[in-house]
């Protein structure tokens, strides 16, 4: 029997990475007075998520304004694993004894990537997974991810593992995922809708095991600040963190319209027990019929003498 506690953290990011690192650092004291086993941080809280910046690009051309945009937004982005803001993050694990998943833009050299890294209290920088497709402009900023960064992350409750965002909707990647036998699925995000938070809950079904989902948190800016289409007064990404149980039950959240914390209590012989009617890679999979092939090696130019 294996027991712990979770939480998500629901931040947003500040106007500069070292910004954003204080105010996580801010909620140091309180997340060890918890004594958490995991906390999982949103989709791009390091580096940034630039909800309606268009970088100055339209079909077939892109404006002067829009490159210089894109190397400020580069600018806050991070080395992984030998950035400077990798170190903080080990000392705030260290510190609260518990496993970071967290949102980061990676500086990849001169392309960025919306990446999920991975820090241990004990052993630091484990690992981390590239977003394998961006959705829809993303695309314009990030590069996409390749089979080689899809790691399992053991910690103190069980298996960890998961996707960002919008990578959750890709039926073959979270069957590729539940092959490796997670316990706790995380998607760090900036979807805030309640359709995102249905998916979450069939995921934790689907896969009969925890899911927790970690939500942005950005205010409303003035009003010729305000996003082209967006409605004015109303918060860029609204939060609507959330943990979910095996069988699809949500039980700490949604946290809407703020920045803080959930946490709750796990049990992970509650995965167990819902596998026994349903296992989508064991007993339910039909392996006979169906067969999923993973290519887990680097992508990229590949420079040989």
């Amino acid at each position: 029997m294996v027991k712990g506690r979770v939480a998500a953290l629901q931040v947003g990011s500040e106007a500069t990475t070292q910004k954003t690192l204080e105010k996580i650092l801010s909620f140091e004291q309180a997340l060890a007075k918890e004594e958490l086993d995991l906390v999982v941080i949103p989709e791009a809280t390091l580096g940034g998520y630039p909800k309606g910046c268009s970088f100055g690009s339209f079909l077939g051309y892109r404006l002067p304004e829009g490159r210089e945009q894109f190397l400020e937004y580069f600018k806050q982005s991070v080395k992984i694993p030998e950035g400077e803001e990798i170190r903080v993050l080990e000392s705030f694990s260290k510190k609260i004894n518990a496993t970071v998943a967290i949102g980061v833009i990676e500086n990849g050299g001169s392309t960025l990537y919306c990446s999920l890294v991975y820090i241990d209290p004990k052993l630091g920088y484990v690992g981390k997974h590239r977003k394998l497709i961006p959705t829809a402009s993303e695309r314009l900023i990030w590069g996409s991810g390749d089979g080689s960064t899809l790691p399992v992350i053991e910690s103190k409750v069980g298996r960890i593992g998961g996707g960002i965002c919008w990578e959750n909707y890709a039926p073959l990647f979270r069957t590729a995922y539940y092959a490796k036998g997670l316990d706790v699925w995380v998607a760090p995000t900036v979807d805030t809708r309640e359709i995102w938070r249905v998916s979450m809950r069939t995921i934790a079904y689907e896969s009969r095991s925890f899911v927790i989902s970690a939500v942005q948190f950005q205010p409303a800016v003035s009003e010729e600040k305000t996003p082209i289409g967006w409605e004015k007064g109303v918060n860029l990404i609204n939060g609507g963190s959330v943990i979910v149980n095996p069988m699809g039950e949500i039980i700490a959240g949604p946290l809407l319209g703020e920045e803080g914390y959930i946490v709750a209590d796990i049990d992970l012989d509650d995965v167990i027990r819902a596998r026994f009617d349903l296992d989508p890679v064991g007993h339910y999979s039909r392996g006979d019929i169906f067969k999923l092939t993973v290519d887990e090696s680097p992508k990229g130019v590949q420079f040989t003498k």
